[in-house]
C-alpha cells in the first residue's frame, strides 16, 4: 500500500510538472514575441520543447519527426499567429488581448487535445493542425512565390492525413493515401494562392482568416468519412457520406458565391 501511495504521489507530481511546463512554454512564446518581435527565438523555444524527438539515436530522428509533424505544425502556427498579432498592433492593448486568446487556445491544445489517443481525438488533432497550418501559411504568404506555399501546404496535408490513417489497423496504403491527400491539398492551395480571400475576425481584428482554411477542412472531413466508410464496409456507402457531402458542398458553395469578396488580397 505504501508503494502505491508513492506511485500516486509521483504520478500527481508528474501531472503538475507537465501542466506547468506546457503553460510556461505557451506564455514564454508570447513574452518572447512581445519583447523581441523575433520569430526565430520563438521557433527556437518550440524546438527546445521538442527535445524528446532528438533524445534517441540520429537514425530515429526522421521517424520521430514524422510521427510528431502534427504537433510541430500546430506549435509553429501558434508562433506565427502571435507574431502577426504583435506586428499588427505593436504594444497595443488589442494586440495583448489577441495574444492572450491565442495562448489560451494553445494551452487548451497542449493540455486537453494533444495528449488524447482515441480516434475521435486523433481526427480532431489532425483537423486543428490542418486548419491552423493552412491559415498560418496563407497569413504570411503575401511576399512569397508560389513554390514554398504549395510545398508547405503539401506537407500539412501529408502530415494530417498520415496522423489519421495511422489510427487504423490497416497500414498498407497509409503512405500512398497520405501522399495523395497532400498532393490534392497542394493543388487547392496553388489555386488559392492566385486569388486569396480572407475574412476579418471580430474577436481579433488584426487577423484575416483565409477562406482556403475552411474549404480545406471541409474537404478533409469528407475524405475522412469516405475512408472510414470504406474501412468498415470495404466500400464507400452513400448513406455514410451523404450528410458530410451535403455539408461540404453547402459550405463551399456559400463561401464561393456569397462570401467571395476580396476582404484581403494577400497576393
Amino acid at each position: 500500500m505504501e508503494f502505491l501511495k508513492i506511485m500516486k504521489r509521483r504520478s500527481f507530481l508528474n501531472e503538475v510538472v507537465y501542466v506547468a511546463l506546457n503553460i510556461g512554454i505557451a506564455v514564454a512564446m508570447m513574452l518572447i514575441i512581445r519583447l523581441t518581435n523575433s520569430l526565430w527565438l520563438a521557433f527556437a523555444l518550440v524546438l527546445l520543447g521538442k527535445w524528446r524527438l532528438f533524445a534517441v539515436r540520429p537514425r530515429f530522428w526522421f521517424a520521430h519527426i514524422q510521427a510528431n509533424l502534427v504537433s510541430i505544425i500546430v506549435s509553429v502556427s501558434f508562433v506565427i499567429f502571435l507574431y502577426v498579432a504583435n506586428s499588427a498592433n505593436v504594444g497595443s492593448t488589442q494586440s495583448l488581448i489577441t495574444q492572450i486568446i491565442i495562448v489560451l487556445i494553445d494551452i487548451g491544445w497542449l493540455l486537453f487535445l494533444k495528449s488524447q489517443s482515441k480516434r475521435v481525438y486523433i481526427v480532431a488533432q489532425a483537423g486543428v493542425a490542418l486548419f491552423v497550418g493552412i491559415s498560418a501559411i496563407f497569413t504570411v504568404a503575401y511576399g512569397w512565390i508560389a513554390t514554398p506555399v504549395v510545398l508547405l501546404s503539401w506537407l500539412v496535408g501529408y502530415a494530417t492525413a498520415r496522423h489519421v490513417l495511422n489510427s487504423y489497423d490497416e497500414e498498407s496504403h497509409t503512405e500512398l493515401l497520405s501522399l495523395g491527400w497532400g498532393l490534392m491539398l497542394a493543388e487547392i492551395s496553388w489555386l488559392a494562392y492566385h486569388w486569396t480571400v480572407a475574412y476579418r475576425l471580430a474577436i481579433a481584428p488584426s487577423f484575416m482568416l483565409p477562406q482556403i482554411s475552411i474549404i480545406a477542412v471541409c474537404f478533409a472531413f469528407l475524405a475522412y468519412k469516405s475512408y472510414d466508410s470504406y474501412y468498415r464496409h470495404q466500400k464507400i456507402r452513400f448513406n455514410d457520406i451523404l450528410l458530410p457531402l451535403l455539408f461540404t458542398v453547402s459550405i463551399v458553395t456559400i463561401l464561393l458565391i456569397f462570401f467571395n469578396g476580396v476582404s484581403a488580397n494577400i497576393i
